[in-house]
């Protein structure tokens, strides 16, 4: 049975543009920073010459997220992807003052689907943007 969610592991293909967003912008702290490479890793991604740098970043209560950038393999990023499109939608965030991080991700250009709206049971106040490679980002205040 699961115990915890350990983290959850987002490819990036600019290591400084995602470090900017995530740690810069909403301020998640950096916990590990590791270069991995060799048998453990190939056998585990079922890859062969894996480099991969992996950030572990946490937030406030110890949740993590984890970037990886791959330096021996790549892909284009799928761009303008669909929330009912198969896979993991988004990742979202518990915040303490969604109106100042909207405006403050606005104004470094990080795109919004909506302003920040009220959850149809008042509960909350949400809205989602895009990180740099384009994943859906969800920012939940929570209000009672």
């Amino acid at each position: 049975m699961v115990k915890a969610v350990r983290h959850t592991g987002i490819v990036v293909s600019n290591l400084e543009k995602a470090l900017h967003f995530y740690r810069d912008l909403l301020g998640l702290k950096i916990v590990k920073d590791a270069d991995e490479s060799g048998d453990y890793i190939d056998n585990m991604l079922s890859l062969k010459n894996v480099r991969v740098r992996t950030i572990k970043m946490a937030a406030d209560d110890g949740n993590l997220i984890e970037l990886l950038y791959f330096y021996s393999h790549s892909c284009e990023a799928k761009k303008d992807r669909q929330f009912y499109e198969i896979g993991v939608s988004h990742v979202a965030f518990t915040v303490e003052d969604i109106e100042a991080i909207y405006h403050k991700l606005k104004e470094e250009g990080v795109f919004f689907n909506a302003v920040p709206q009220y959850s149809p049971d008042g509960y909350a106040k949400v809205t989602f943007c895009k990180d740099p490679d384009d994943n859906s980002v969800e920012l939940v205040e929570v209000l009672n």
